[in-house]
């Protein structure tokens, strides 16, 4: 920090790798998306995307929400009503976790197998 209480400006530069640092308002968010800001309020309203609040009171999105709200989007664009559109986005997201869990999990068990003297015992 600076005297004055502002952030060193690399800081401030390291805050835009954040993807939960909220850098974009809503005009911006909405033509980096390609859709209405009425798409991202009807979002806000209706609980599913919460964008962070300026000290003014006005949206701030991050990185991650607009993938959330892009994915949404495409969801919505197939026909999905938006209760079922979250209901897929969580399960697409559990699976995407287990996915790479049981990755890692194999991974482990393949550093312990070539980790043994002689042949690998069949999986």
């Amino acid at each position: 920090m600076t005297t004055d209480g502002t952030p060193e400006p690399v800081d401030a530069l390291r805050r835009l790798d954040d993807p939960d640092f909220p850098a974009l308002t809503m005009s911006q968010a909405a033509a980096l998306l390609g859709v209405q800001a009425a798409f991202l309020r009807s979002l806000d309203g209706s609980g599913v995307l919460q964008p962070h609040r300026s000290p003014g009171g006005h949206r701030r999105y991050s990185r991650h929400q607009l993938v959330l709200a892009a994915r949404l989007r495409g969801l919505l664009d197939e026909g999905h009503t938006l209760a079922s559109a979250e209901v897929i986005l969580g399960l697409q997201d559990e699976l995407a976790d287990e996915r790479a869990t049981t990755a890692r999990l194999r991974d482990a068990v393949d550093r312990l197998r070539s980790g043994q003297d002689g042949d690998p015992q069949p999986a």
